[in-house]
């Protein structure tokens, strides 16, 4: 099977060498020319490895790799005109190579070999648990989206599970509104933050989770949301 890549590059003259090239070595090539586009993209299909350039319209580089990062361990390949020192380090920060631009092609097809190679051994010792327990009754099957409590299955929505499965899948991390709004709605604007605000406390509704003695989502005040469910 080939490997499936994508591609998140906004220059159309590097975009599209670099896929014809990636195309050639046999690999499926997804491209997308702005970060919201390419985070839509990652979250609707599995990818062996992405390549995003780091000053794109509408969401960053290295916001793309965050959001990737809380949901996967795919190889990330950053590309960037920017060669300084201070710079590469920041960009490795969320990804796990970095391509100084210009690159050679013979360099990005090695790279890009190198650190599939490493993702298919990876993938072959990674045992995957399909579903997580946590204290006072609650269950999530993410491969099935299922979630119960108390060993009675919830009824949640598409976007309430989106929200529980980023933060339980990231324990004790603080999320802002802002970026569960533009993970979970793949939109930039910070205005329908009030969204976020309704969608969680439907959600700690319906997990029985109070706001002054939560089990599973705690407000961090004036910073946003994070999981703090006890893993069984």
């Amino acid at each position: 099977m080939s490997e499936k890549l994508l591609l998140i590059e906004d220059d159309p003259a590097i975009g599209r060498i670099v896929k014809d090239t990636l195309v050639q070595e046999g690999y499926v090539v997804t491209w997308a020319t702005t970060g919201l586009e390419g985070l839509a993209d990652f979250q609707a299909q599995p990818f062996d490895l992405v390549l995003v350039d780091w000053m794109l319209p509408e969401m960053d580089g290295l916001t793309v790799c965050q959001n990737i990062r809380w949901e996967s361990d795919v190889p990330i390949l950053m590309m960037s005109a920017r060669k300084d020192e201070a710079d590469k380090v920041e960009g490795l920060q969320g990804a796990d190579d970095y391509l100084a631009k210009p690159f050679s092609l013979a360099e990005l097809k090695a790279r890009v070999a190198s650190h599939l190679r490493r993702w298919q051994r990876y993938k072959k010792i990674e045992v995957t648990e399909h579903v997580a327990t946590f204290a006072f009754g609650l269950t999530i099957d993410w491969q099935k989206e299922i979630t119960t409590l108390q060993n009675k299955e919830l009824t949640l929505t598409h976007k309430e599970f989106a929200l529980l499965k980023l933060l339980a899948k990231n324990p004790g991390q603080t999320f802002s509104k802002e970026e569960l709004y533009q993970h979970i709605w793949q939109q930039a604007s910070v205005d329908e933050t009030h969204t976020v605000t309704v969608h969680i406390k439907a959600l700690r509704e319906k997990l029985q989770d109070p706001v002054k003695t939560p089990r599973y989502i705690q407000t961090v005040w004036g910073k946003g949301y994070r999981f703090i469910g006890d893993p069984l």
